[in-house]
């Protein structure tokens, strides 16, 4: 047990060199990631569990009308398609937001790195090899993070829209119109 604390400690304070060597935004783009994928789960855990039991209360609803082939008939089943689409859709958008703004962030911690860059160029004069390596670090893996996350966040993001496509026409295919 004393081994697997040590190893779990020695794991933390790595991550924490790492997140100090890269500066404050590091700490932004790892909440952003955690934020969208804890987003990304949860549309997966949906589609994979409580959205089976939407469908079927809509389906139901759809199918215990008296009929089906009047115009307000049509209106109740483009209003049910369209409670269970909004559910679907919940949090797309969002998702893809974080996904553009992960870039972002590392963009703006290439140029914050590189502003303390200049500034101990402009203090030393050049000399300072150590210190301009710190800047030169705070500048590379916000980018790294920033592009890591990017890329992880499309991956997922696109899985979980492929998802979302394929039950909204299924909704569809599933509330018969009969004509």
């Amino acid at each position: 047990m004393n081994s697997f604390l040590y190893w779990l400690y020695d794991g933390y304070l790595l991550i924490e060199q790492f997140m100090a060597s890269g500066g404050i935004l590091l700490w932004w783009i790892a909440a952003l990631t955690l934020l969208m994928w804890g987003l990304l789960v949860e549309r997966f855990m949906y589609f994979n569990g409580d959205l089976k039991g939407d469908v079927k209360h809509v389906v139901n609803r759809w199918d215990n009308l008296s009929e089906q082939k009047s115009w307000q008939a049509h209106q109740v089943r483009d209003a049910l398609i369209s409670q269970i689409k909004m559910k679907i859709n919940s949090n797309l958008n969002f998702i893809k937001t974080l996904v553009m703004l992960a870039p972002l962030l590392g963009l703006l911690g290439t140029v914050t790195g590189m502003i303390d860059v200049f500034n101990i160029l402009a203090v030393t004069g050049g000399g300072d090899a150590k210190s301009m390596a710190g800047g030169v670090s705070k500048a590379t893996l916000p980018t790294m993070a920033g592009m890591v996350a990017a890329l992880s966040g499309v991956f997922g993001q696109t899985y979980i829209n492929k998802i979302a496509t394929l039950q909204n026409d299924r909704l569809k295919d599933q509330l018969s119109v009969d004509h």
